[in-house]
C-alpha cells in the first residue's frame, strides 16, 4: 500500500520523505540562528527483503537502516527510506509486520505488494519476476519524489528502475550481488538467445546508474565488461564500479547460543538455499565416507530450494537416518545450529554460472565461531585460506570427506571460536557493509568524487 502524500509531497506517516530538492525545513521565516534542515529520501526497489530468510534480506535491511540514519557529513539533513518490495510468504507475514514496524523507528517505511512465488516460496522465475517488476514501474512513478533509487537484481528490476528514473530525472544505484546473465549462461537449460537478451538488459540497467556496487572483485570485473560491451561512442560516462563485500548479521549470528533441542551429538550443518548451483549434494555423498572414520557423524540441513527433496531422497539412499533436513528456520535458530556444529558446510558447484559467487554462509559461520568447510571455486577460496576461517577444498567428494573428517576430529576450541567471531565483527559485519554502501549511495546521489567528504572509504 502506498502512503498518501501531503500537499508538500511528504509522507503522512512521519517518515519525512520529501521531494528531491524540496525547501529546507526547520528554519525561521525571516532568518535567525536556527539551523536549516534538509529532507533526504531514498527508495530501495527489491523483490526480497527482511524477514525473508536470505542473505540479500540481511544486506538490504542493513543498507536501509544505514540510509535512514544521520549522515555525519551532513548533520542538517533528515533522512527517510522507502522500501518497495513484496508481501512476505504467508507463514512469515506476522514476522514481517513486526519487522516493518521496528524499521519505522529507523525512519524506514516498507511498502509491500502482492507477488507470484514459486512452489518453494521464493520470488524466482520469469513470471514471479514480472509480477514484481511490472507493478514496480508504476510504484516508482507514484512514490513521493526521492533523491536517489537503489535497485537490487534481477536485471529486469534494474531496467524498470532505469526507465522510471529517466522519466523522473533521478539518479540511481545498481547493487550487483551477482551477474545474472553469467548464471543463466552456465545453467545449460536456457536458450542462447535468452541469455544474450538477459545480458543486454543487465548491461543496459547497469549502464544508466550513477554507480554500481559489486560484492567481489570478480563480479566487478564482469560488471565492467557488461557496461563496456553495450556502450556507444557517443556515451563517454560509465558508472563507477566499487567493491563492497557482503557480510553477516553479527548481532544475530554469534557464539554462545543455547544448543538446539534435538541436535545430534557430533554434526555438521548446511544452512541456506539448496539449489542446483550450490550443489549441497556433495556433502551428503561425502558423509558415507566420513562415517567410516567417524561413525557417529551426522549432517543437519536447514533451508529449502529446488534441491531440498532431492537431497532427502539421496540421503535416504546413501546414509539413511543420519541426515536431518529441516525447513527454513528463523535466523536466531539457524545461528544456534551453526554455533554448535563442528563445521558449517558451504559449496558452489563449478561450471554452472556461479563461479563468482561469495556465499554469505561463510561470514555467518565465522560470526558464530564455527569453522567452514568450503567446496568449490570462487572468491571464498582465498578468503577462507587467507583469514584461516576453516578449509577450502575442490568440489570433489573425496576432498570434501577428508575436510569434514578433519573438522569433526578437531573441533574449534573456545579461543578459536572467539577469534573467528571477532574477525567477523571487525571485517564482515553486515552493519558495516550497510554503512559503507550507504556512504557511496549518498556520494553518488550528490555527484561527489571518490574520496570526497562523507565517504568512509572502507570496503
Amino acid at each position: 500500500m502506498t502512503v498518501p502524500a501531503r500537499d508538500d509531497g511528504t509522507h503522512t506517516d512521519g517518515t519525512g520523505a520529501a521531494p528531491s530538492g524540496a525547501a529546507p525545513v526547520g528554519a525561521p521565516a525571516s532568518g535567525g540562528a536556527r539551523r536549516r534542515e534538509v529532507r533526504r529520501h531514498t527508495v530501495l526497489a527489491t523483490r526480497i527483503f527482511a524477514p525473508e530468510p536470505a542473505a540479500a534480506s540481511f544486506r538490504l535491511e542493513a543498507l536501509a537502516r544505514a540510509l535512514g540514519s544521520p549522515d555525519p557529513a551532513a548533520p542538517d539533513e533528515r533522512h527517510a527510506v522507502t522500501v518497495l518490495t513484496t508481501w512476505a510468504r504467508r507463514s512469515e507475514r506476522e514476522r514481517a509486520r513486526d519487522a516493518d514496524e521496528d524499521l519505522r523507528g529507523a525512519r524506514v517505511r516498507v511498502e509491500r505488494a502482492p507477488v507470484l512465488r514459486d512452489r518453494t516460496g521464493y520470488v524466482r522465475g520469469y513470471l514471479p519476476y514480472l509480477s514484481f517488476d511490472v507493478p514496480l514501474l508504476v510504484r516508482l512513478l507514484a512514490v513521493p519524489r526521492p533523491d536517489v533509487v537503489v535497485a537490487e537484481p534481477p536485471p529486469t528490476t534494474g531496467a524498470m528502475v532505469r526507465v522510471a528514473c529517466a522519466v523522473r530525472r533521478l539518479p540511481y544505484v545498481y547493487y550487483a550481488a551477482d551477474v545474472w546473465s553469467d548464471a543463466t549462461a552456465g545453467d545449460g537449460s536456457v536458450p542462447g538467445l535468452v541469455t544474450r537478451l538477459l545480458a543486454a538488459v543487465e548491461g543496459w540497467a547497469m549502464r544508466g546508474a550513477r554507480g554500481v556496487v559489486a560484492v567481489s572483485p570478480d563480479v566487478a570485473e564482469r560488471v565492467e565488461a557488461l557496461v563496456a560491451g553495450g556502450a556507444t561512442r557517443r556515451r563517454a560516462r560509465h558508472p563507477e564500479v566499487l567493491v563492497v563485500r557482503n557480510g553477516g548479521d553479527t548481532d544475530v549470528f554469534r557464539p554462545g547460543l543455547p544448543r538446539p533441542q534435538g541436535a545430534p551429538g557430533r554434526y555438521l550443518v548446511y544452512a541456506g538455499t539448496t539449489s542446483a548451483w550450490q550443489g549441497a549434494d556433495v556433502f551428503v555423498r561425502a558423509l558415507a565416507d566420513v562415517r567410516e572414520t567417524v561413525p557417529d557423524a551426522e549432517l543437519v540441513i536447514l533451508g529449502q530450494g529446488s534441491d531440498f527433496e532431492t537431497l532427502r531422497a539421496l540421503a535416504d539412499e546413501l546414509v539413511p537416518g543420519v541426515v536431518h533436513l529441516h525447513p527454513v528456520v528463523p535466523a536466531p535458530e539457524a545461528a544456534a545450529w551453526i554455533g554448535h556444529a563442528a563445521a558449517a558446510l558451504v559449496s558452489v558447484r563449478p561450471g554452472v554460472g556461479y563461479d563468482l559467487a561469495l556465499p554469505t554462509k561463510t561470514f555467518a559461520a565465522a560470526a558464530c565461531g564455527t569453522p567452514v568447510v568450503f567446496a568449490g571455486p570462487g572468491p571464498a577460496v582465498p578468503l577462507v585460506r587467507e583469514h584461516e576461517l576453516g578449509q577450502a577444498v575442490a568440489y570433489d567428494v573425496e576432498e570434501v570427506a577428508t575436510a569434514m573428517i578433519a573438522a569433526l576430529e578437531a573441533p574449534a576450541s573456545g579461543e578459536r571460536a572467539a577469534g573467528l567471531a571477532a574477525w567477523a565483527r571487525e571485517h564482515a559485519s553486515v552493519a558495516h557493509v550497510g554503512a559503507t554502501v550507504a556512504a557511496h549511495v549518498r556520494r553518488w546521489r550528490d555527484g561527489r568524487a571518490p574520496g570526497a567528504p562523507g565517504e568512509d572509504g572502507r570496503s
